[in-house]
């Protein structure tokens, strides 16, 4: 997966496994992903959430011929984090033939809730 020029990398987004089954990947509470209050930006963990979902759909189509692409995503933050690490582990609850439902745990370093998301993805050809 390319990660180079990408909001991986700006995020510091690192993937540590994928499969079509599950996916976890971190990224740093730092200067780049805090808002202005200096607490994780919950944008930012939506960008991990969708990521992580994204990755693990992609892993179940055929790539030649199609992608996975964001169709919506919620996101209940649950905690602050102020630096350190969170993971984001992703399972899906639904792989369809146009669309994916991922669910998206981030975690802290002592497995505290910081957020839950779910994205839908939607499978489409590529052109």
């Amino acid at each position: 997966m390319k990660t180079k020029d990408t909001l991986l990398e700006a995020l510091g987004i690192e993937i540590i496994s994928a499969s079509e089954q599950r996916v976890e990947a971190t990224m740093p509470v730092d200067e780049r992903t805090r808002q202005p209050f200096g607490l994780l930006h919950g944008g930012a963990s939506v960008a991990l959430a969708e990521t992580v979902a994204s990755l693990g759909a992609i892993k179940s189509v055929d790539i030649e011929k199609e992608i996975c692409v964001g169709l919506e995503i919620n996101a209940n933050h649950i905690k602050g984090k102020k630096d350190g690490i969170v993971t984001a582990i992703g399972v899906p609850l639904h792989k369809g033939k146009k669309t994916a439902v991922w669910e998206v745990k981030i975690q802290d370093e002592e497995e505290n809730l910081i957020c839950i998301s779910r994205c839908t993805l939607a499978i489409l050809p590529k052109a």
